[in-house]
């Protein structure tokens, strides 16, 4: 009769402990020894304190840096020019990403609520575009910095100042090798730079027009009053302005330095 009470003792605990989500194990032996129920802690995923977690929301990818300081080219020119047209760069583009351009994007970003990176990540980008308009040949090298064009071949013997007006660009040559490049303006189509071959016939270092009453330092003469000449005009506000009809160089070491290369009677060469 004892045996078959502790059965039943057993068989009842069995039952609660299943319904408990208990584990019995009986001693081995005579069936006298005490039962011992292990409960198994409750899993992490189903505590209450858990289950009032709200999910993790997934972390927003930081925007694509498109450039950054330190790049170089066109397309820092551009970004430049875009600047330029909404006030937040007033030189003209250099092609470099200096500290006046990082300067300049932070400004924009902070303006628009963006990170205020200086670095000019997709998103920046995408804002500059929709408030500007792609930019011309000419706003991108407002200041100079363009590539030369190939001389023309009346440029390839002896010295020559050879000039083009498609580039903008002045090639002091000497039996054909180029010694320097600079960039140049030209008159407005009101007053246009003569095209042709002419040679320097008149040299003047401090010269000043008796036209126009304005300085034309390191002139060298070559088509009645039209010379190739310093322009601080030139220098201070690029191709935004025009010559009378001379060639106007900005760089005035450049033209010095040339100045003093250049012979009268040396050729000069103004061409498309």
């Amino acid at each position: 009769m004892r045996t078959e009470g502790m059965r039943r003792v057993i068989a009842a605990l069995v039952a609660v402990a299943a319904v408990g989500g208990c584990t019995v194990q009986a001693a081995e032996g005579d069936g006298k020894s005490p039962v011992r129920i292990d409960v198994p802690k409750s899993s992490p995923s189903t505590s209450a304190r858990d289950d009032d977690k709200p999910s993790a929301k997934p972390s927003k990818a930081a925007p694509k840096v498109l450039l950054a300081p330190g790049d170089h080219g066109r397309d820092v020119r551009e970004l430049q020019a875009r600047l330029r047209q909404v006030a937040w760069i007033f030189e003209g583009p250099t092609g470099t990403y200096d500290r006046a351009t990082e300067e300049a994007v932070e400004g924009f970003q902070g303006k628009r609520g963006l990170p205020r990176t200086g670095e000019t990540d997709s998103v920046t980008w995408q804002r500059l575009l929709k408030m500007t308009h792609e930019p011309g040949k000419w706003e991108l090298y407002l200041m100079g910095g363009q590539p030369a064009a190939a001389p023309d071949a009346r440029c390839l013997t002896g010295r020559v100042l050879c000039i083009s007006k498609s580039s903008r660009t002045l090639r002091w040559m000497v039996d054909g090798r180029t010694v320097t490049t600079v960039p140049v303006r030209f008159g407005s189509e009101y007053t246009p730079t003569r095209e042709g071959v002419f040679s320097v016939y008149w040299k003047s270092r401090h010269h000043v027009s008796t036209l126009y009453d304005s300085p034309m330092p390191y002139a060298m003469f070559f088509s009645g009053g039209q010379a190739v000449h310093y322009s601080s005009d030139f220098a201070a506000r690029g191709y935004a302005g025009a010559s009378h009809g001379c060639v106007n160089v900005r760089d005035e070491a450049a033209i010095a330095e040339l100045f003093d290369e250049v012979r009268n009677g040396d050729k000069v060469v103004v061409y498309w």
